[in-house]
């Protein structure tokens, strides 16, 4: 691969593309029985805690100038990473399959082609965007992000100009709310640093990027919320409809779900490579947006979100653990073959998280249950340091 850097422009129209998607006013929808303004403090701050996560493990993968998977070898050892990387192609591919199969349904709700055939266009596009490459996207996602912003803009005007038309007793609390808002960001963590390894700038495309997402992703969920409220729909493509956008809809639905979920098969196909250097970066995210569109047409894959989030729940831990090794601890066991210790933090972690998704936290069970991995990492490492 060429070494042609990313500029911090770049890397904000990648991430502010990543922030505006169907998936994200869908989980914005969940939000509107707490009311607006409460949902919009629980949107804010769990972004925040979320975006913060997302800066900090971008930086890694930015200064040294590795792939997400690449930075998981300095805290796990080069065999230990394997796991991670395998369970991140599997969510990414399934995450794949679920952000074409969304855009569909949604599109296909405005235009009724039938939901396969916008899956077909969705994915032809995306591998579009992977063939033309993350380093020569700047003025394909210019073009794409301007027009995002400005039909992002007119949906917004069309929807905040309604009358109240919803009302719910509260059936979700403040801190699920807040849960809610962290899982988006959350889910990118295993991802960024597989674009912010490129950047001419480390800090400042970083800081960019996790700028962009957290305006983006704020406004889709702030949409969102405000479409259940103001329109009392939460189906997107209702919502399109009855806002009257028409084409315009269209526009909105496929290029944000083109220009996010080429991020989750790019970054599979990254992924694959550390796995094996046999399997190339492109001709595999080319595989796993064709498996993608295939899982799409062919199997009940909404259906089995649930399994995805426990896939997903895997990369908490493993995050805390490399943010106390690399900024705190200072360690590096990329010429380990296995990191035996962190691996054992990491499956404690992964338990710890479980058992506080029993719990109604108000800033959420993610934060937590990170912060206690991490205080683990760093009291293990520095007791078998002081041992030797």
């Amino acid at each position: 691969m060429e070494n042609k850097k990313t500029s911090v422009f770049s890397n904000c129209l990648i991430w502010f593309g990543a922030g505006i998607s169907v998936a994200e006013i869908l989980t914005g929808t969940l939000l509107a029985p707490l009311g607006f303004v409460k949902g919009l403090t629980a949107t804010l701050l769990g972004h925040l805690i979320g975006c913060v996560l997302l800066f900090l493990a971008g930086i890694i993968g930015a200064k040294t100038e590795k792939s997400s998977m690449e930075t998981v070898k300095m805290s796990f050892g080069q065999k230990g990473s394997v796991l991670f990387s395998v369970l991140n192609v599997l969510q990414l591919v399934g995450w794949t399959a679920i952000m074409i199969l969304s855009g569909a349904q949604a599109a296909d709700g405005v235009l009724n082609y039938g939901y396969p055939v916008w899956c077909i266009i969705i994915g032809i596009l995306i591998m579009l965007w992977i063939a033309i490459g993350i380093k020569n996207l700047d003025k394909l996602n210019t073009v794409a992000m301007i027009a995002l912003l400005l039909l992002t803009i007119v949906l917004s005007k069309v929807i905040f100009k309604s009358e109240a038309s919803f009302a719910s007793p509260e059936t979700i609390s403040f801190g699920a709310a807040v849960e809610l808002s962290v899982a988006m960001p959350l889910s990118w963590l295993p991802l960024i640093s597989d674009y912010t390894r490129y950047a001419k700038k480390p800090v400042k495309a970083t800081l960019g990027s996790t700028v962009a997402y957290f305006i983006a992703s704020v406004w889709m969920y702030v949409i969102g919320m405000g479409a259940a409220i103001f329109t009392g729909e939460t189906d997107v493509g209702l919502i399109m409809i009855k806002s009257g956008l028409g084409l315009v809809a269209i526009g909105v639905i496929v290029l944000s779900t083109v220009t996010t979920t080429f991020l989750d098969a790019y970054s599979a196909g990254v992924s694959c490579e550390s796995i094996s250097s046999k399997l190339k970066e492109k001709p595999m995210a080319m595989l796993v947006c064709v498996v993608g569109i295939m899982l799409a047409i062919f199997t009940p894959i909404g259906e089995i979100e649930g399994f995805l989030y426990v896939i997903g729940s895997v990369f908490a831990p493993m995050i805390a653990v490399q943010i106390t090794n690399y900024y705190i601890l200072k360690k590096n066991s990329s010429e380990k073959t296995v990191d035996i210790i962190n691996i054992v933090i990491w499956l404690a972690g992964f338990v710890i998280y479980r058992i506080f998704m029993n719990f109604d936290i108000p800033v959420g069970y993610t934060l937590p249950a990170m912060v206690v991995t991490a205080l683990l990492t760093y009291a293990v490492n520095k007791l078998k340091t002081a041992g030797k």
